[in-house]
């Protein structure tokens, strides 16, 4: 089968729908830098319907406020880039949607963008459940390209989720 992720992401993204499907578990993605391939790539799965609630593209600070209800003092003190951001876009993920997990992703893909404080690479990651778990991860991943900071963003949100949900 053709795909358009990579094949550790389509194994990845296949466990969980046959995981969460199994255990009734529904998902829901908060996405900025990537831009939706996080659902995209759980999408890619036949039965995905079953697992995948929706996905919240939220590349604007007007998105992530308007769609997910990130308060605006959040993303003026911290910024859009901070795991404080990103813990309120999995929050608003979770309760704007019928998902019990919900998992968030903020960064900076490159090439332009960065500073010396938030460089090019830098992403934050939470993956989080309607009980309250959640699972946080500052990713420097380098000036590595675009495409390929989205792609390790996937595969590390993706594990997140297997993580969280093994510990449910």
């Amino acid at each position: 089968m053709m795909s358009l992720f990579p094949k550790e992401i389509i194994s990845a993204a296949d466990a969980i729908i046959r995981d969460f499907t199994a255990a009734r578990v529904m998902i829901s993605t908060a996405e900025s830098c990537t831009g939706g391939l996080i659902a995209g790539a759980l999408t890619e799965i036949s039965g995905s319907s079953a697992v995948v609630d929706r996905g919240f593209v939220t590349y604007t600070n007007t998105a992530k406020i308007e769609l997910l209800g990130v308060q605006e003092a959040t993303l003026m003190r911290f910024g859009a880039v901070s795991e404080e951001t990103a813990r309120q876009m999995a929050h608003g993920a979770l309760f704007r949607s019928r998902a019990d997990i919900a998992v968030a992703v903020t960064g900076i893909a490159g090439p332009g963008g960065g500073s010396a404080e938030k460089p090019v690479g830098l992403v934050h990651l939470v993956a989080k459940s309607r009980t309250g778990a959640l699972i946080h991860r500052k990713m420097l991943y380098g000036d590595i390209g675009r495409s390929e900071v989205r792609l390790a963003t996937i595969r590390t949100a993706l594990d997140m989720v297997c993580l969280l949900f093994s510990d449910k």
